[in-house]
Parts: C-alpha cells; structure tokens; sequence
C-alpha cells in the first residue's frame, strides 16, 4: 500500500494543490447513469497536504438542502469506505445472483442511508483503501493523529462545499471506528467553540458495534457466551467464582481460572464470533480469543478458506465469499477509472489493510461520551445482538456508567409488525442517547439486517420514537 521513493516526489508536486474533486456519472456493473450523485475526490491533509485522503460524496436522494450530514467512518482500523458503501449503508451493492468472479455486477440497495441523509465515505486512516501519503513518515498513525486529519479533512470539505455548512452533522461508523468518532466529534465542537472556520451544525453522533473500551468489550464475551448457550451456566458460575470476573490478561497462576478458559475456548473455538449463527470459514479451529487482548484483524477475515464438508453438500456458504467481489471490482482499470483514481498511488486495494503502520493509542473512550452528552449532543448506539466481537452486553455495561436517566426503559422496536430488535432511551436534558439492539446482526449490525437499520435511523434523524 505504499509508494515508491520517486513515484511518490512525482505524485507529491503534481497533486500539491491537495484538492480534486469529480461528479461520477456511471459506474461499472450498473447499467444507465446513476440515479443518485455521487462525487470522489482527494483532500489533503497533514503538512504540506503530505497525506491524500480519498472520499465517495453521495447527495440524499429525499432532500439534500434539507437531511443531515454524515461523516462516515468504516472501522478496522484500515477498513475501505468501499466496504462501508457497498456491504453496509451505500446506494449499491453488489448483485450477487447476476455476479460472476469475472464480471460482478451492481444493484441498487432499497435500504441506502442515502436515501435520508447526505453521506461522506472516507477513506481513513491514510493506507486505507485509495488513501495514501507521498512520503513514508506519512504511514506512521495513531488514534490521535487520525483524528486530527479526520477533522482537517472536514473542515477542508465543508470549504468546498459550503451549501452543506448549515446541514445537521452527524459523526458516524462503527467498530473500531467505536474509538475515533468520539473524538472526531469532541474536536469538532471544540472547533466550534473556539470559533474555527467553517462553523459546522453539530447535533450529535452514531456507533455501530463500536469498540469503546478494549477491557471490559472483551470481557462481555464470556458472559455473552453464556446467555446464547454457548457455554454451560455450571462453566460461567465457576469461571465467574473463579476469575472474579475477569476473563482476559488473566493471573496464570490462577490455576482453577485457567482451566475455565481454556474449558470456554474449547466451546467457542469454531463459532463465528462476527455472527454466533453462521459457519465459521476456516480449515482448521482457530485459536480462541476469549482470553486475549484486542486484535482488530480478527474482525475482517477476508481470506475465503477451505471448509469442512457436509453430508449435502462439499463446500457452505461463507459470508467472507462476498468479500471476493469488492477485490475483483476494485482492480478492474474501468471501475478506476469510473472512481478517478490517481494512477499509481496505491499497489493494490484491499477491503481491509492489515499491514497498516498503526498505533492504538486510545483504549477507553467512555469519559468522551459522558462529555459529548454533558455538552447536549444526541447520540445513537445499536448492536447486533449475535455480534460476539463486541457484545452488546458490554456495551450495555459502559452505557450503564454514564449515570443517565431512563426515559423509556428496555422495549421492542418494530419493523413491519415485527420485533426488529430492544431499545432504551435515556435522557440527560438537553441531550438523548437511544441504545438499540438489532434482533439476530451480527458485526455489524448494517451487513445482516440492513432494512432494520435502516428504519432504526430514519426514524432517529426524525426524533421518532424508537
């Protein structure tokens, strides 16, 4: 995902001006011009617009003078905005039935976010999808530093489009975008508040599945595990006597702990932590990962790998098969040339970038919440309740530390007649956080039940009850 010393000193003085933007007309694989705008470009960012961070711009298709603005972030970290666009909340998606590994083919998604808000996918951190950085020291990022060129960069965007300047501002993603968002949001009002041009319509922000504080995240695995009959109530009550509820960076020499863990891993060990219910496309059994720290690569496992056979038939379905599609697409010169990617700039596009020079500086992000919602910004926080990468039992449990009043207590939500998942709103005058499960997701939540999600936000930009 890097350049070349000289490519990269040609690339630097030719794109110095930081600055390009193009309105896409047709894409590869959908037939007819798009009937939506979508827009692509490059802001710089960074000293001397060192590092170019690449964008897809879609307009609401309701009314885009009038619904809100959304600053997409897709987790990882290193995780495409193609993924976030494609296989979550974009416009189009790919037509798997009609698709073949040579030719895949597009279709339009019934359930877009672009069908009520305006949506800015980027591609951050810089590595990430057609993202990069002519100089080396450019790949070098943390939390912090993404952060900050998140911000640049939206501010830098707002400029050169100032007809969205007085938009409501949503910060949004998910995952590990859990972590960032946050703090994106915080910088923003601080912007705000110090009188920074232009001045953005802040009104809040929304997390999918997010990671929010890498403890006690990793920690609901266990005790999720036990309410989805992963393991036994008599292993949780004694891994719960015995690790005193502690069940990662245990004490070795707590030896009645260890076995329990180890006693977990042997029932967790083949489930598909991104959804409990499907099959988990691998080999072999994986080493389990109940007991160790977070790794964010163990959330995007592109690798379509060999399965066990079944009595009917020699290979099953595998969610990752999917993935296939995005890398065949995205290295194909017309679809670049559609996107108007700068020739050389990036070896090879991949979903997600595991080689990413990434350092997570930030693990716990809860005090930012308890400060954004003092500071009355609204926020919006669902879970797929089979997502056991980050359960929404842990998200449950920070949610609970924030001390907020309970509006309305923990209910069913509804799509068609049909519970669609459990909410809680609660209250802390003049802000509200609405917390949502979505019935039978996984990680994420948009990626299984995109019709759910997509009433869950509609009526939320709405101020609908949930």
């Amino acid at each position: 995902m890097k350049l070349r010393p000289l490519l990269c000193l040609a690339l630097c003085l030719l794109f110095r001006s930081g600055l390009s933007q193009t309105v896409v007309k047709s894409l590869p694989g959908l037939p007819g011009d798009l009937p939506f705008y979508l827009e692509t470009g490059y802001i710089g960012v960074g000293e001397l617009d060192d590092v170019q961070l690449f964008y897809y711009f879609i307009e609401s298709e309701r009314s885009p003078k009038d619904d809100p603005l959304v600053l997409w972030l897709t987790g990882g970290p290193g995780c495409s905005a193609l993924s976030g666009l494609m296989y979550e909340i974009g416009p189009f998606t790919f037509d798997y039935e009609n698709s073949t590994r040579s030719r895949p083919t597009l279709k339009l998604n019934d359930y877009s976010w672009t069908k009520v808000a305006n949506i800015i996918f980027l591609d951050q951190p810089v590595g990430t999808g057609f993202s990069y950085a002519s100089s080396w020291e450019g790949y070098n990022i943390n939390d912090n530093i993404s952060v900050v060129e998140s911000y640049e960069f939206l501010r830098k965007w707002l400029k050169l489009h100032p007809q969205f300047q007085s938009n409501p501002l949503y910060i949004a993603g998910d995952s590990y975008s859990g972590v960032t968002v946050p703090m994106i949001t915080l910088e923003v009002d601080e912007g705000n508040k110090a009188s920074v041009e232009p001045r953005m319509n802040l009104e809040g922000y929304i997390l999918g599945n997010p990671l929010t504080n890498e403890t006690s995240d990793l920690n609901s695995r266990v005790p999720f595990a036990h309410l989805k009959g992963l393991i036994s109530n008599e292993l949780y009550e004694s891994a719960k006597t015995d690790c005193n509820g502690e069940y990662i960076n245990i004490n070795e020499s707590n030896a009645d702990c260890v076995d329990d863990i180890k006693a977990v891993d042997i029932c967790v060990e083949n489930i598909y932590t991104g959804n409990i219910l499907e099959p988990r496309c691998v080999d072999q059994a994986p080493k389990s990962t109940v007991g160790n720290a977070w790794d964010p690569t163990l959330i995007n496992q592109d690798r379509p790998l060999l399965l066990w056979p079944t009595l009917r038939a020699r290979r099953v379905w595998c969610r990752a098969y999917n993935y296939l599609y995005s890398y065949i697409w995205t290295s194909d010169k017309a679809v670049q040339d559609a996107l108007h990617i700068r020739e050389g700039t990036i070896e090879k596009w991949v979903r997600c970038n595991k080689t990413l020079s990434y350092t997570s500086t930030v693990t716990d992000v809860i005090d930012l919440h308890k400060e954004l919602i003092k500071r009355g910004l609204r926020a919006l926080i669902y879970s797929g309740d089979h997502d056991m990468v980050i359960p929404y039992v842990g998200t449950q449990a920070w949610i609970d530390t924030l001390n907020l009043t309970i509006s309305e207590d923990w209910h069913a939500w509804f799509v068609d007649g049909q519970v669609a998942g459990y909410a809680t709103l609660y209250s802390s005058f003049p802000s509200l956080l609405t917390f949502a499960t979505v019935k039978g997701a996984g990680h994420t939540a948009l990626e299984y039940k995109p019709e759910q999600c997509f009433a869950l936000i509609s009526r939320w930009f709405d101020y609908y009850y949930i």
